[in-house]
């Protein structure tokens, strides 16, 4: 078997990369071209002889909702199963609330500020949302489904 090229590595750069403590427990525990090859794999992100990374999770997909007197803008949401998702509220006239009880997901949506909760749906079916904060007179029609698909 062919031995890799050793990547010189001074102490500085180990130091750099894992710390101080990390870079004397390691290079003394290690022989010295492991300890470089450790510290070459940590300062580009490899894991393993291979050089591959580890696999980042997908970003969550933001789906924007206005919440207005006295509806949510979409009124249906339509996600996938095991999608992660960021709902991003705003609120342009007075405070509201968001709670999807079937997931146990719930915020405050203050005028000015945006508001967020992320989740991955873990089952399908259609499930109802609703304000939770007192907003007018139509408050008590104030909700929405979000339709989980496969």
């Amino acid at each position: 078997m062919r031995r890799p090229a050793s990547i010189p590595v001074s102490t500085a750069s180990r130091r750099a990369v894992l710390g101080t403590a990390a870079a004397t427990a390691l290079a003394t525990l290690l022989p010295r071209d492991a300890a470089r090859a450790a510290v070459a794999a940590a300062a580009t992100g490899a894991t393993g002889a291979t050089g591959a990374t580890a696999a980042t999770p997908a970003a969550p997909r933001v789906i924007p909702i206005i919440a207005r007197r006295f509806e949510f803008v979409p009124e249906t949401v339509r996600v996938r199963v095991g999608e992660p998702v960021t709902l991003r509220f705003t609120a342009p006239e007075v405070p509201m609330g968001f709670h999807l009880a079937d997931f146990n997901v719930r915020t405050d949506i203050l005028p000015g500020r945006d508001a967020t909760v992320t989740f991955t749906p873990d089952r399908k079916g259609r499930f109802a949302f609703a304000c939770d904060i007192f907003c007018g007179t139509g408050h008590e029609d104030m909700a929405g489904t979000l339709e989980v698909v496969g």
